[in-house]
C-alpha cells in the first residue's frame, strides 16, 4: 500500500473517531439523559393568579414523573416580560422553563424596547390550556348585565375604571378588544398581577375586570363578585347561566386567554419533544383534568409545531388590537 493511501486511511479513521467523540460529547442533549437535576419553572406573575396556579400544577405533576424537583420561581414585572426575558437568557438545556401567556408570546408589540424578541428567543413546548375571561363587577354594583355595562361604557366612560393584571397582560388585551369593537374608551388601572387587582375589585375601588376564569371562579362561587358575561364564543359549562359577550350586544367579540410552557431558543429538539410528550401524559390524568375544570381552564396540550402555528396567528390578531387602540407601554 502506498504512503498516500495509508495516510488517507488513517485520516478517514481519525475523522470517524472525532465524529464518535463529538457524538459522545453531545449525549446530554438526548432525551433519555433528561432530566438529571432540578428544573426551574419561571412563572412571570405574582402568586395567586391563574398563571401561578397552573404553574404549580405543572411543577407538582412533572416533578413527580421526573423524580426531580420542579421549582416555581415567581418573577413578575413588565406584563411578564421580566420573567420571560430571564428564561430567554438562560442556558438552552431544558432546565429553565417558562409558564407563558398571551402578553408574552403575542401582545408584545405594545413594547418597543423589550431587550429581547419573544417570537424568536422563546420556543413553545405546548399550549398548556386555555380559558375564557369573565366580565366581573363587585357584588354590590348597580350593573346587573353586560348590556348595562356596555351602555354605561358608551354614555359615561369616565365613570368606569377597569382593573388589569398589568399593561399588556391577557386581561388587558381582552378588555382592549372590548374597547376596539364597542368604541367605548374606559379608564384602565394596571396592577402587578390579578391577585391585587381582584382585591380592589371586591373592595369597589375599580368597577369592572375582564378576569381569567380560573382565578375568578372562587370569588364568583363565594359571592364576592358578580359575573356578567364570558368572553368565549360559547357559554362556559361551569357558568351555564352567564351569557357570552357576543350574546349580550357585541356579536363580533370572542377571546380566550391561553398559557404555554416554553423554553429558550436552542434547546435540543429531543428535549423539547420529550417535555411536550410528558406534559401531555401527566396533565391528561383524570384528577388533573378535574382540577383544571374546577379552575375554569381547558387543556390543549398540542405539539410544539402546532403551538408555534397557533401563536403566530394570535400575534396577528393582538397586534391589530394594539395598533387600533394605540397601546404603547414604553
Amino acid at each position: 500500500m502506498s504512503h498516500s493511501k495509508r495516510h488517507a486511511g488513517i485520516a478517514r479513521r481519525a475523522l470517524l473517531l472525532l465524529a464518535a467523540c463529538c457524538g459522545i460529547a453531545a449525549a446530554p442533549a438526548r432525551a433519555q439523559d433528561y432530566p438529571v437535576r432540578p428544573i426551574k419553572l419561571i412563572v412571570p406573575n405574582p402568586p395567586g393568579g391563574v398563571t401561578d396556579l397552573l404553574g404549580r400544577i405543572v411543577s407538582e405533576r412533572l416533578g413527580a414523573l421526573y423524580r426531580q424537583p420542579v421549582v416555581v420561581d415567581n418573577r413578575s414585572g413588565a406584563s411578564g416580560h421580566v420573567g420571560a426575558q430571564q428564561v430567554a437568557r438562560s442556558p438552552a438545556d431544558g432546565y429553565t422553563l417558562l409558564l407563558g401567556t398571551i402578553g408574552i408570546h403575542s401582545a408584545y408589540a405594545s413594547y418597543r424596547k423589550l431587550g429581547y424578541d419573544p417570537s424568536t428567543e422563546l420556543v413553545p413546548v405546548t399550549i398548556l390550556a386555555e380559558s375564557p375571561n369573565v366580565v366581573l363587577v363587585p357584588v354590590d354594583s348597580p350593573l346587573h348585565s353586560f348590556g348595562e355595562l356596555l351602555a354605561k361604557a358608551k354614555a359615561d366612560p369616565a365613570g368606569l375604571n377597569y382593573a388589569t393584571a398589568g399593561p399588556g397582560s391577557s386581561v388587558h388585551m381582552v378588555t382592549a378588544l372590548f374597547e376596539t369593537i364597542s368604541g367605548a374608551k374606559v379608564n384602565y388601572v394596571p396592577y402587578k398581577g390579578s391577585g391585587p387587582a381582584m382585591v380592589d375589585l371586591i373592595g369597589g375601588q375599580v368597577q369592572v375586570m375582564f378576569e381569567n376564569l380560573p382565578s375568578a371562579m372562587p370569588h364568583i362561587q363565594s359571592g364576592r363578585v358578580r359575573a356578567l358575561a364570558v368572553t368565549g364564543n360559547r357559554r362556559d359549562p361551569r357558568l351555564p347561566k352567564v351569557p357570552t359577550i357576543a350574546e349580550s350586544g357585541l356579536p363580533d367579540y370572542a377571546a380566550y386567554s391561553w398559557f404555554t410552557v416554553a423554553v429558550p431558543r436552542g434547546t435540543p429538539q429531543p428535549v423539547v419533544d420529550q417535555l411536550s410528550r410528558d406534559l401531555k401524559r401527566v396533565l391528561a390524568a383524570p384528577e388533573v383534568v378535574a382540577q383544571l375544570d374546577k379552575l375554569g381552564a381547558t387543556q390543549v396540550l398540542n405539539s410544539p409545531a402546532q403551538a408555534q402555528k397557533f401563536i403566530q396567528a394570535e400575534t396577528v390578531k393582538w397586534t391589530r388590537v394594539i395598533q387600533a387602540t394605540k397601546l404603547q407601554l414604553d
